[in-house]
């Protein structure tokens, strides 16, 4: 337990950052949010954060990154744009070049207004879709940066670093936040809150995860 510690979620209202969220608040004593607006596909995204910072009684940081969308048009910063899969070993179209770098370097920046010196983050490399900046190595170089950076000590914590979707539902479970994530909580491209649409590659991956975690529950009170 890290008792007398304040803590930043990078916050999207996922399954994964509201998982990373319920996670933060059995550890530290103070947890604030951050959600970034980079005009992506859909706003819902920013409303759903809004909610849950709310339900939860979280003071909620909404920060400007209009410039990555200038920056990066891909399928999360254009609504016109298809999501596709990548193909022989190409990134996926929904890859926005710079994003965690992004994030949590202002996340980090937003930590030592408020005197935190922990930053949580739900990238991980297990379901990742090759995306480069959810690596545990860049998130280990990134913080050695940040702290050089400030001549500091923040910590990034990655409690999801080696889950799969179904890990990340049963660290949902074990957390008592279980209903919680699978209702509230948007996860889909084409922003559909709760299960989503069933068919864009984020709602296959966490509907693929959900049914595995419940399949094994089930055996295991058998």
């Amino acid at each position: 337990m890290n008792k007398n510690n304040r803590a930043v979620v990078v916050f999207s209202g996922g399954q994964d950052s509201t998982t990373c969220l319920f996670w933060a608040l059995e550890r530290f004593d103070h947890v604030e949010l951050v959600t970034f607006d980079y005009n992506q596909r859909h706003k819902e995204e920013i409303e759903v954060a809004k909610e849950i910072a709310t339900n939860q009684n979280l003071k909620h940081h909404i920060l400007d990154m209009s410039l990555l969308n200038q920056l990066a048009p891909n399928a999360l910063t254009r609504s016109d744009m298809e999501v596709e899969e990548g193909k022989d070993g190409a990134l996926p179209n929904t890859f926005v070049p710079g994003r965690n770098l992004l994030f949590l370097s202002f996340a980090t920046i937003l930590a030592k207004q408020i005197n935190a010196k922990h930053i949580i983050t739900g990238v991980c490399e297990t379901d990742f879709s090759g995306y480069p900046d959810c690596r545990d190595v860049f998130i280990k170089s990134l913080n050695v940066t940040l702290n050089l950076s400030m001549d500091d000590d923040f910590v990034v914590h990655t409690p999801l670093m080696w889950l799969d979707k179904a890990q990340t539902w049963q660290l949902a479970d074990q957390l008592g936040s279980f209903n919680y994530v699978r209702e509230k909580t948007l996860t889909c491209y084409n922003g559909v809150r709760g299960a989503g649409c069933g068919e864009c590659p984020a709602c296959e991956l966490r509907q693929k995860g959900l049914d595995l975690y419940l399949e094994q529950r089930a055996e295991e009170n058998n």
